[in-house]
Order: structure tokens, then C-alpha cells, then sequence
């Protein structure tokens, strides 16, 4: 399968490079400082450092795409996709009985899950204008 490559628009760069910026700050703000937010937020040690060091290598990813000369439409896909997965990881933890997070934990997993939001539909839009470009 041909991996259909994008002229990238600007919108498409700062869709992807927002995304892998954002990623990378919080993937390192929640690796660090696990130990200090777990408490506040009522959320387990393990869930906030395994979700930092997630995010780091997957910000580097996005940040490659948002500065490749032709991304594939696959991989800005499969952004969108995860994206869209970490909303719903996010909301599901928030409707399972598995932690307990206090008010302000609840408020950082909706702020964050809506800023990933945020980010899939900017970058769908952009996806969108992007495959209407010739090749």
C-alpha cells in the first residue's frame, strides 16, 4: 500500500508541530513531576510517569511528521487516531472505578483530553485541505 504522501499546508505543519510541542511538555511534566502531582490529583504514581514517558517519544514521531517535506497521509491518520484514543482513554478513566482522582484531577484529565480534542479536529481539518492539494 502506497504510503500517499501530502503537500503539507501550514496548517497541516502547526497542527502536527502544536501537537508534538504540547505532547512534549506534558510527557515531561508528567515523567518529572509524577511524584509531586500524583497526590493532588488523586491519580496513581505509575499512570502519570507511564503516560510522561509515553508522550516523549510520541511528541519526537509527530514532530518528524510535522516536519517532513511530504508526510504520509497514513501517519497524520494514525495521529488523528491516537489522539482520538486518548480522549476516550481519558474520558473511560474518569467513568471506571479504578482511581479516585480529586476535583482538580478530574478538571487536568478533562483539560488535557480536551486539548487533544482540540488538536484531532485541527488536525482532520488540516488532513482535509491537505488531500484537496495535488499530489
Amino acid at each position: 500500500m502506497a504510503s500517499n504522501p501530502l503537500t503539507p499546508t501550514p496548517l497541516l505543519r502547526l497542527a502536527l508541530l502544536g501537537d508534538a510541542a504540547a505532547s512534549g511538555a506534558m510527557g515531561l511534566l508528567l515523567a518529572a513531576g509524577a511524584g509531586i502531582l500524583a497526590d493532588p490529583l488523586g491519580l496513581p504514581f505509575a499512570l502519570l510517569l507511564g503516560a510522561g514517558l509515553a508522550l516523549i517519544p510520541y511528541a519526537g514521531l509527530v514532530a518528524l511528521l510535522g516536519r517532513s517535506a511530504r508526510p504520509s497521509r497514513n501517519a497524520v491518520r494514525a495521529v488523528i487516531g491516537v489522539n482520538l484514543l486518548w480522549v476516550a482513554e481519558s474520558l473511560l478513566l474518569l467513568a471506571l472505578p479504578f482511581v479516585a482522582p480529586t476535583a482538580l484531577g478530574v478538571a487536568f484529565v478533562l483539560a488535557q483530553a480536551m486539548a487533544v480534542a482540540g488538536f484531532a479536529a485541527l488536525q482532520l481539518a488540516a488532513l482535509r485541505r491537505a488531500a484537496a492539494l495535488p499530489a
